[in-house]
């Protein structure tokens, strides 16, 4: 396993969270998962479920992220940066 840094920890932490919100909340995933729900309905549980709940896309998407970060360290922290700095700009928005 590669170790990991505390600073590299948050960004990777922080990076999670926002893809997690992209998956789970943003306009921008609407239409997919519009077309998702009309297959598979979140009240049925399984893949309509997993795409409303954020904890339960935040335990596939930090998977993702912890094995991309293995195979390719340097690319996956610099997309972490990027939508961690989306994180922390959409916390600070709301408490503003």
């Amino acid at each position: 396993m590669t170790d990991i840094s505390v600073f590299h920890f948050i960004v990777l932490a922080l990076g999670v969270y926002r893809l997690t919100r992209l998956v789970t909340t943003d306009v921008v995933f609407d239409r997919a998962r519009t077309k998702l729900w009309k297959k598979y309905p979140p009240e049925q549980g399984g893949i309509g479920y997993l795409i409303t709940c954020d904890w339960c896309t935040s335990v596939w998407t930090s998977s993702l992220a912890v094995v991309m970060y293995i195979m390719i360290p340097n690319i996956v922290f610099a997309v972490a940066c990027v939508l961690a700095l989306s994180a922390i700009t959409g916390l600070v928005t709301a408490r503003v």
